[in-house]
């Protein structure tokens, strides 16, 4: 067998197998590709949220809002203030006309049970509790409520 000299042609691997990479993927590159799948499931998952309920929590977010508004406004005029569910919205009672908006958010929105709420002019007015349920989906409802100290806050129904 011939050597070779520095700087010739002849492999240095002669007579050895030719190196090879194994076929596959490496434990760390499966775990970054499940990761990925993980964060964009989830990215997924936040971003289709029971939007059918969206509407219903805008309402409710926005009466809590104006209950606390008209709360306030009657400790500062002294008068009283009473919130009544109407056929397709509400008033405020005891308030110059227009003063607060008086239409729901969206058509399918209702009151459930109790549709009558005395806000002031006391600074302590008692527990009230107001439910408000979509027409579409029964089974869809949300509670504005407080404890008569507190300001109105929106929850889940118990």
């Amino acid at each position: 067998m011939p050597t070779s000299a520095p700087g010739s042609s002849v492999s240095r691997t002669q007579g050895r197998a030719p190196d090879r990479r194994r076929a596959g993927f490496t434990l760390i590159e499966l775990m970054v590709v499940v990761a990925i799948i993980a964060i964009a499931s989830a990215g997924v998952a936040f971003a289709m949220r029971d939007a059918a309920g969206a509407p219903l929590d805008r309402d409710a977010l926005r009466v809590a809002a104006l209950l606390e508004s008209a709360r306030a406004r009657s400790r500062l005029s002294g008068q009283p203030v009473r919130w009544v569910a109407v056929e397709g919205g509400f008033r405020f009672e005891g308030l110059p006309p227009e003063t607060l908006p008086d239409r729901w958010l969206s058509d399918d929105t209702r009151v459930s049970g109790n549709a009558v709420l005395v806000l002031g002019p006391e600074p302590v007015i008692g527990p009230q509790v107001l439910v408000l349920t979509s027409a579409s989906q029964p089974g869809q409802s949300v509670r504005i409520a407080t404890d008569g100290v507190r300001p109105f806050s929106v929850a889940a129904p118990p």
